[in-house]
């Protein structure tokens, strides 16, 4: 466990707009909005900040190597240290975790963590080429294809198994894109019902395009301190106060069956029948989840999160994930949805920015993103960055942000708390 003394907060954040084809902006300029955007929120001089972390997803979309190292540049944070993570679409949280790290070990004060991608530079086939790449190359690429076919063999499997139906997915696009008609940064809000979302494209079975969030251009910026900084920088830091990291084999058929590794909430006897995890589920998910509520000290997390932005590069995933992070059991996951307890104002707000569904998903961007959307939550200072106050969680005191790479191959999962 860290020293206590090594606390670490979040103080700034800021992001762009996400949104299709605005390939005018540099991918430079674009993370330097969004940095002058938090630098400017508490007045941080350029000096005060100690290192970065970068994160990106893909260098084919820049065509750029080193695009990292170009970004520090452009800040003006050169010489001081930086490094670059990537980790499919687990990229940001996986970067905003590290920069955690920095702080947590005492190599630095602050941090400042951006992420970015631009994937305008490329058709829409070419893009989920690249994406697909974070497949294996050898096994599943050459036979899948890309990844909306290994996710929607995994939605029909969730199906079968628990009785899932393709209206539940629809209600996760009505819900997420309704919360993003108030988001400014949102790529595309709107109102929708199940005949719009079970009618539009089918892409693959079960899912159509308003099932599937889309390609994006975008930045994000988070800034971490100290305990000591934070305070100095702000009245109102919000705390990291855990983080967890899963893994799981990159090829699902290499994925053993085994017990279901169990949340304080949960017992054996829940699962006995369980084929575990199948390919209904996240088994990364559901570890990264108990190490992040270990280090928060939380045992029943419906009753004890307030907010969650989870990774909802479907809406089928959306619904997995709500079991794999404990809300519901395993199998419940469309019911939870159909009952509307992850409403804005139901038992625990999931994706009230929008989610990726709604908000784009430009890869690097988007764990730093929901970073970014949770600390404005936390801080309760939504109306002010988004000059309306309909998606601030009444009373929101603690958390959850939760990034998701390949087919659950690395997830993470952060507690940020108010103070």
């Amino acid at each position: 466990m860290k020293d206590k003394s090594k606390n670490v907060y979040m103080v700034s954040g800021g992001v762009t707009k996400f949104a299709k084809a605005t390939p005018e902006m540099d991918f430079r300029l674009r993370v330097k909005k969004a940095f002058d955007y938090a630098m400017d929120d508490i007045n941080m001089p350029l000096s005060e900040i100690d290192g970065s972390v970068a994160s990106y997803f893909s260098d084919h979309f820049q065509r750029q190597l080193m695009a990292g190292i170009m970004v520090q540049d452009y800040l003006g944070l050169t010489p001081k240290p930086s490094k670059r993570i990537e980790g499919g679409g687990a990229t940001g949280g996986l970067a905003f975790q590290t920069g955690y790290e920095e702080i947590a070990s005492g190599r630095m004060d602050t941090c400042a963590v951006f992420g970015f991608e631009s994937m305008s530079h490329v058709n829409t086939w070419k893009g989920n080429e690249f994406i697909a790449l974070a497949s294996d190359t050898n096994f599943d690429y050459p036979v899948g294809g890309f990844y909306t076919g290994y996710y929607a063999m995994m939605a029909v499997r969730h199906m079968h198994e628990f009785g899932t139906t393709v209206e539940q997915l629809a209600k996760v696009s009505i819900k997420n894109h309704k919360n993003a008609k108030h988001n400014p940064y949102s790529q595309s809000p709107m109102d929708l019902t199940v005949d719009m979302v079970r009618n539009s494209p089918m892409v693959s079975y079960p899912l159509t395009r308003l099932d599937v969030c889309t390609m994006s251009d975008g930045a994000a910026v988070a800034i971490l301190a100290s305990e000591e900084k934070a305070f100095e920088l702000t009245d109102h830091p919000v705390l990291i106060k855990s983080i967890g990291t899963g893994t799981d084999t990159m090829r699902l058929s290499d994925r053993p069956f085994g017990k279901v590794p169990l949340l304080p909430n949960e017992k054996e006897s829940d699962y006995r029948d369980l084929k575990y995890p199948g390919i209904h589920s996240f088994r990364a998910g559901r570890t990264a989840a108990i190490e992040a509520y270990k280090g928060a000290g939380i045992t029943d997390p419906l009753e004890e999160l307030d907010v969650i932005e989870l990774h909802d590069a479907y809406t089928s995933s959306e619904i997995q994930t709500y079991e794999d992070l404990g809300l519901c059991k395993y199998g419940e996951g469309g019911k939870f949805i159909e009952e509307g307890k992850s409403e804005l104002n139901g038992k625990v707000a999931v994706n009230p920015s929008g989610g990726l569904l709604a908000c784009g998903h430009p890869v690097g961007a988007t764990g730093i993103m929901q970073s970014v959307f949770m600390f404005w939550q936390l801080q309760h200072t939504i109306s002010k960055h988004f000059k309306d106050d309909y998606l601030q969680v009444n009373n929101a005191k603690r958390g959850l942000i939760h990034s998701h790479a390949g087919t659950g191959t690395y997830v993470t999962a952060t507690v940020m708390e108010a103070v």
